[in-house]
């Protein structure tokens, strides 16, 4: 098969070749212990600086305290610091959950909004967190850009840009829209386990036939 001259080529074919290593649905992909979107968003606050892992130990934990936004709305922030403290930069993200879901009640009744105009304003909500939960738990088009998509969109040559936002625009009319999130849940998996920061597994890794990088190394 011949390999693709360009970007979008590219993009595709690595689409196509993700989908079958790492397949299921955005909920499948995503390593976030959630059950709706309320708790994917506030989970997604919490994983910044914070491994998947380490937050999928708290949050049972703190949803149990509060389940709703209603009632993280009225938490204590000294209670919330405490169950959060291993996460790292508890107190920002204790102030930003709690500012999260009081916006949450009080201009959307309740309810995580799907716009992401909306999405970002919400305190601690960027472009990245509100595209993790359009994708994942709002079946809406998303393309979550974190350090694991920069450095893959890099090295298989789709984008020189450096800025999350940049690259997001560029790599959008690359993947069909109800693709988006799949395809960036699969690159950040493929980034954790092939294709590392330091030593990429090129041996290994089932986009090395067409990578304009493999062989290089980081």
């Amino acid at each position: 098969m011949a390999k693709p001259r360009t970007p979008a080529g590219r993009a595709r074919r690595a689409d196509e070749r993700l989908a079958e290593e790492y397949p299921g649905t955005a909920k499948d992909l995503c390593e976030l212990d959630h059950r709706d979107a309320f708790e994917l968003l506030t989970a997604t606050i919490l994983s910044a600086q914070s491994t998947d892992v380490r937050v999928n130990m708290v949050t049972p934990h703190l949803f149990a305290r509060y389940p709703t936004p209603e009632d993280l709305a009225r938490a204590e922030p000294l209670e919330v610091e405490e169950l959060i403290r291993s996460t790292g930069f508890y107190k920002n993200k204790t102030k930003s959950i709690i500012g999260m879901a009081a916006a949450v009640v009080e201009r959307h009744g309740g309810e995580v909004p799907t716009a992401m105009a909306d999405l970002v304003e919400l305190p601690g909500v960027g472009r990245k967190t509100a595209n993790v939960v359009r994708s994942v738990a709002l079946g809406l088009p998303g393309l979550p850009v974190d350090t694991h998509v920069l450095r893959l969109s890099h090295r298989l040559g789709l984008t020189a840009e450096t800025d999350p936002v940049k690259v997001e625009r560029e790599l959008n009319p690359m993947v069909p829209a109800d693709e988006r999130g799949r395809f960036s849940l699969r690159v950040i998996l493929h980034g954790r386990r092939v294709c590392f920061a330091r030593r990429p597994a090129c041996s290994e890794c089932v986009l090395a036939d067409f990578c304009p990088s493999a062989g290089i190394g980081g």
